[in-house]
């Protein structure tokens, strides 16, 4: 008979509270790229298709963490290089469930445009194009919001 595994009350190491601005940054020019092209008729797969390919990267942000997203990468290979290095390091929790938000407002963006409702792309897009662009100009990350006050929920419960 096996025991239980243990569960990990530990804090996961600490992110460059930079990298997640810059993922943010990235996205939403993509975004707002989408809402571009998803007005148009002639560019709708196009939209989707990007549209697709943000949800996907949305996943691997939920799932591994924002730190594995292609996006990430671009942070770590051509901009942290020149930064110096951080003051303090940032719990990744929060941003990872960030991740998990913009998957699903992706998500139900991508599903409405394969059943054929077209402004559902450009809306779902829009819709993360805001979050994504408070994110990257002013720091505000409206899914670590969420998840900090599902946690002080939680504890009060």
């Amino acid at each position: 008979m096996t025991s239980p595994t243990p569960v990990s009350t530990q804090r996961p190491a600490g992110i460059d509270p930079r990298g997640p601005r810059v993922v943010a940054a990235i996205t939403a020019v993509l975004l707002a790229v989408v809402v571009v092209l998803g007005v148009g008729e002639s560019t709708r797969t196009a939209a989707l298709v990007l549209l697709v390919v943000l949800a996907v990267s949305f996943a691997v942000g939920a799932v591994l963490g924002v730190q594995r997203t292609w996006q990430s990468w671009v942070f770590r290979t051509f901009v942290r290089p020149r930064l110096g290095a951080p003051d303090e390091l940032e719990d990744p929790r929060p941003p990872r469930f960030a991740q998990l938000v913009g998957l699903v407002v992706t998500g139900v963006g991508v599903i409405l445009g394969l059943a054929g409702v077209h402004l559902g792309v450009p809306i779902a897009a829009g819709l993360a194009f805001v979050a994504a662009a408070l994110n990257a100009v002013v720091g505000l990350c409206l899914g670590c919001e969420l998840y900090l006050l599902g946690r002080r929920l939680r504890a009060g419960a």
